[in-house]
């Protein structure tokens, strides 16, 4: 893991998720039609979530960031239903306008949310996490996988 810390890695998985959905767009710009970049892009979204719903959020909660974690399920709420938006788009073909709106707003939304979870969320987690919670949730960056039909706590919201 890049420097040890388990915000390094969660920033890093940000990073990878975002060039996903740039490459796509790139792709579409140039006339493109390969929706791998995003699919991956999108799984990958799926999975930071569920382990941040899952390991990361919970012993936050109970160290008292009750409010910033509140905030943060909601934006997951928002990023899925966006999400749940660009898979219903992808299965009608690769329509570029209704695609490259939807992918631009889904990073607007990425944007704003990194923002804040990134300096606020991400450096507590090294401070807060038992070395046990650090090492379960470092072996599910390595290679964890997200149930099947799993849907984060406020995509219905």
């Amino acid at each position: 893991m890049e420097s040890g810390t388990l915000s390094s890695a969660l920033e890093r998985e940000h990073r990878e998720i975002d060039e996903g959905i740039e490459t796509f767009i790139e792709g579409l710009a140039e006339g493109g039609e390969d929706t791998a970049p995003l699919k991956r892009a999108m799984e990958g979204l799926r999975r930071h979530i569920y382990l941040e719903e899952e390991f990361l959020f919970p012993p936050l909660r109970e160290a008292g960031m009750m409010a910033p974690v509140f905030v943060m399920l909601r934006e997951h709420g928002e990023i899925w239903q966006t999400m749940d938006r660009l898979d219903a788009e992808m299965g009608k073909g690769v329509a570029a306008v209704p695609l490259r709106g939807l992918c631009a707003e889904l990073l607007g939304r990425l944007e704003q949310h990194n923002s804040k979870e990134e300096p606020i969320i991400y450096p507590q987690a090294d401070a807060v996490l038992t070395p046990e919670a650090t090492d379960h949730l470092q072996r599910f960056i390595a290679s964890g996988r997200i149930p099947e039909g799993w849907v984060c706590q406020r995509a219905q919201a």
